[in-house]
């Protein structure tokens, strides 16, 4: 079994909670990085990664151990900069290709995925592991408390009793290539509204920009989509906003549902987590996951689309994937079998 242990001292400033999630990711992929390294050397191969806390828990640990008066012997600045998780990965492996981090909330491993394929497609490297990591810590737990969106229950998406996010913590990581696969990123689009720091536009704009940009680059039309996996974070205007730009671009045609009531808001690893999700349906013809109501019916009020209540099986091989985030920074990916 892979260590993930930080002990050697050349790491030292690099050891975080975010950062050894990491390299259990990475665990899964290592076999296809390795055979990457091999074929394209290690200057052609780009680390792109998203994440909005970092080591922001190992700095907090920091504070509480100055403010009483204990020492911190294992700390370092490095460790919170939202820049670390590449330049750590990137050490790790002893690449020499680009490597840089985003930090756009909730939509940040989303836009890695896009910028990682931006880097191949401009011919600057042959091959990206693009992803995220985001670990628990008390900044944006007390963040999302003062804005009263944290769910005292699991989360409920587009249920009538939704009362906000549950916080997860996780971890992924894919490899993109220029060459053929049988899961293809067949489209991808982005947008940042900005209409408000922490409430999407009141008519969806932005989202509705960045999947009908996921669409027109993958060449498809709404109705070739088989399944959206919904932002859905269960506060009440993401869920409503959400809802309405579904219903005016694909009715009620398209199968969709949140799965973040089974992993929870992961932040910054959302749109990886559930890039992987998808990727997963595709790969192993999983059933589509079925919106939970068991705790609350689902909200009569919202604008109506094809929110699944039971699994059923992928009709049509594309998935569009949503990453919404605070400050209008928007994100929507498209993955498919490739015949």
């Amino acid at each position: 079994m892979a260590s993930f242990r930080l002990s050697r001292k050349k790491f030292a400033a690099h050891r975080s909670r975010n950062n050894q999630i990491l390299l259990a990711a990475l665990a899964q992929i290592q076999p296809q990085v390795d055979d990457a390294i091999a074929k394209y050397g290690r200057e052609r191969i780009a680390i792109v990664l998203g994440t909005s806390t970092s080591g922001l828990h190992e700095g907090d640990t920091h504070v509480n151990l100055r403010t009483h008066g204990q020492p911190s012997t294992t700390w370092h600045y490095a460790q919170q900069e939202l820049g670390d998780p590449s330049r750590f990965l990137s050490h790790w492996l002893a690449l020499d290709g680009p490597a840089y981090t985003l930090s756009t909330a909730c939509s940040s491993s989303a836009r890695a995925m896009i910028s990682g394929r931006r880097l191949i497609e401009a011919g600057l490297v042959d091959a990206a592991i693009v992803g995220g990591a985001d670990t628990l810590s008390r900044m944006p737990i007390n963040g999302f408390h003062s804005l009263e969106s944290l769910s005292p229950t699991l989360c409920q998406p587009f249920g009538r009793d939704r009362a906000g996010i549950t916080i997860g913590e996780g971890a992924g990581l894919m490899l993109l290539t220029r060459e053929p696969q049988p899961i293809a990123l067949l489209g991808v689009g982005e947008s940042s509204d900005a209409y408000h720091i922490s409430a999407p536009h009141p008519q969806g704009e932005g989202a509705i920009r960045a999947i009908n940009q996921a669409l027109a680059d993958a060449q498809l039309t709404p109705d070739e989509v088989g399944y959206i996996n919904l932002h859905g974070t269960a506060t009440q205007l993401n869920d409503q906003i959400e809802s309405m730009v579904v219903n005016a671009l694909f009715g009620e045609r398209v199968p969709c549902s949140s799965t973040k009531h089974l992993t929870g808001h992961t932040l910054g690893a959302a749109g990886i987590t559930e890039a992987a999700i998808s990727m997963l349906i595709l790969e192993r013809d999983l059933p589509l996951p079925a919106q939970d109501f068991s705790l609350s019916p689902r909200d009569p009020t919202l604008p109506p689309c094809g929110i699944i209540e039971q699994p059923q099986p992928l009709a049509r091989p594309v998935i569009l994937s949503n990453s919404f985030a605070f400050g209008g920074n928007n994100a929507s990916i498209l993955l498919g079998r490739v015949s």
